[in-house]
């Protein structure tokens, strides 16, 4: 990034750390960059009563609204993992209320493997605000 920054996929491998996984030995660390270039990171909280904890990127946005943003331009999910591993269903729904379909996401593993796609690739059909409109 400009200006020696640190890029988003540093940003989300440096969060990961903080993970708090100690059910699934799973950390997840996710980075995003918002419309006007500020970053917001997240990492997964698991909590015993499963399903209550969080995901790196409820974190991440939570984050971003927190400080007054709400438009997401990029974000980036890392794991340790054979393969990147995409945002889970619920936090598709999530991007897609802050994000283009235009958007890219992009997935890593601690090895270097990265896939990127648009939310649009990941949430085909993506429930939105037109279809709460009235006639």
């Amino acid at each position: 990034m400009p200006g020696g920054r640190m890029s988003l996929l540093d940003e989300a491998q440096r969060v990961r750390k903080n993970a708090h996984a100690p059910y699934s030995g799973f950390k997840v660390g996710a980075a995003l960059t918002t419309r006007t270039c500020r970053v917001f990171a997240g990492c997964n909280v698991e909590n015993v009563a499963y399903p209550e904890g969080t995901c790196a990127e409820a974190g991440a946005i939570a984050a971003m609204v927190a400080a007054g943003e709400t438009e997401i331009a990029e974000i980036v999910v890392v794991a340790d993992s054979p393969e990147p591993v995409t945002p889970c269903g619920g936090c598709r729904q999530k991007l897609a209320e802050f994000g283009s379909g235009e958007m890219l996401v992009t997935m890593a593993t601690l090895g270097g493997v990265t896939v990127t796609r648009t939310l649009k690739e990941l949430l085909p059909g993506a429930f939105t605000t037109h279809h709460m409109a009235n006639g």
